[in-house]
């Protein structure tokens, strides 16, 4: 296990790299640049030029690629031209409500989705209204128990967090729990057309513990694959809804950064979101061990 885990980490690097590269050639092929917008509208092309020079932009681009490079195996992401401080310190310091958005969402999809599959499943001739649990979210804003905006931070208290994060959670994890009902049931139609389901039913054991304790456990490898899915769908689906609820996260941090065209903090959470997907994948697949004892990682 520690020798995959290792393996798996060090092919981070190259998929690190290359996430790195094309960041910085998509960023900088795109039109504008952060000096124009200091400079202002009824700036000259002297002092465009000039700004460029303070910024290293007028460096060819193979060098300004270079010296990203050499950044980032120091670790350093490099300085944010608009915010004046160090790309790393302002990702830190909004990631704690994305962070805690996209666990709570994950979580809400998760608590919804994977009954609701489970239930389909045992009563697949039936019929089931997934869209009824939108309606949490209509009576919370038309009841008013939740902010319609904001974030309150931990230190300001748990739940006061708790409540500010509610209402985007629900928008962004009501969407993916419908997906995982969906992989939860067709997995769990599968294993109950099992041979042993049908012994375990023969040997007079309720229906309770073939569905609960032996059906799901082995269910579980397709939707915990596909709560990873989910949940790298919803650090995405963050910047959306973080500009919708004011919430000052990761989100709202790249849109401001792409608006101004901050290409350190661009780059930065980019890299730093990429790197986020491959950790999710990595333990994913360490979770198949905890639901299948017979898969071994050498």
């Amino acid at each position: 296990m520690k020798t995959y885990v290792a393996r798996r980490l060090l092919a981070l690097i190259p998929v690190i790299l290359v996430v790195a590269t094309v960041a910085f050639v998509l960023i900088h092929l795109a039109p504008g640049d952060p000096a124009s917008i200091i400079a202002g509208p009824d700036a000259s092309p002297d002092d465009v030029a000039r700004i460029q020079r303070q910024l290293g932009l007028d460096a060819p681009f193979h060098v300004q690629l270079f010296r990203w490079y050499g950044r980032l195996a120091r670790g350093d992401l490099g300085q944010s031209i608009f915010l004046r401080r160090p790309v790393l310190e302002a990702i830190v310091d909004r990631a704690e409500p994305t962070i805690l958005l996209t666990l709570y969402a994950t979580l809400i999809a998760v608590t919804l989705g994977v009954p609701a599959g489970v239930v389909a499943a045992r009563h697949h001739d039936g019929t089931a209204d997934l869209l009824g649990l939108l309606l949490i979210l209509i009576f919370s804003v038309r009841l008013g128990w939740f902010p319609v905006a904001g974030y309150v931070p931990l230190e300001s208290g748990w739940l006061g967090t708790l409540r500010s994060l509610t209402l985007p959670a629900f928008a962004l994890g009501v969407v993916q729990s419908a997906l995982i009902a969906r992989i939860a049931r067709s997995a769990m139609l599968d294993v109950l057309r099992e041979p042993f389901i049908t012994a375990g039913r023969a040997r007079g054991l309720s229906e309770r513990a073939v569905v609960y304790k032996h059906a799901l456990k082995n269910a579980m490898i397709p939707t915990i694959t596909v709560i990873g899915i989910s949940l790298a769908i919803l650090i995405s689906g963050s910047v959306i809804v973080e500009q919708v609820f004011n919430i000052p996260g990761l989100g709202r941090l790249i849109i401001s950064a792409v608006l101004r065209r901050d290409y350190p903090v661009i780059q930065g959470v980019v890299l730093c979101i990429a790197g986020i997907y491959m950790l999710v994948n990595l333990a994913v697949d360490l979770s198949y061990v905890v639901f299948d004892p017979r898969i071994r990682y050498q």
